[in-house]
């Protein structure tokens, strides 16, 4: 079984909607308006639970909670010769590795 509150939640202003948006990002489509933030959050949760028990019921696959998956800190990128080119540069300029140079320019 599958614990809803293991999610990965958020809670946003909506300038257009005047309200706050309560959001999960294992269930895109799915959204929570509220005045109040703390209940933005409360019913962006209650829907998740609510969709978790329908999709168990019904046999569905349910998404598994990104807080749980393992991730191995190794991905790829594709990007052009030109930008790989002027990254290497840099890193060489810096005096460190390509790697480290990507690691800091994506944590910041």
């Amino acid at each position: 079984m599958v614990n809803y509150e293991h999610y990965s939640y958020r809670v946003i202003w909506s300038s257009e909607d005047g309200e706050y948006v309560g959001l999960c990002s294992e269930f895109p489509s799915l959204s929570y308006l509220d005045e109040n933030q703390i209940a933005a959050l409360a019913g962006i949760n209650n829907l998740v639970k609510d969709i978790v028990v329908d999709m168990e019921a019904n046999g569905e696959k349910i998404p598994a909670p990104i807080s749980e998956k393992t991730y191995s800190g190794k991905f790829q990128v594709r990007t052009t010769p030109e930008l790989h080119r002027m990254l290497a540069i840099q890193a060489a300029d810096e005096n460190v590795s390509l790697n480290r140079l990507i690691n800091y320019k994506l944590a910041c």
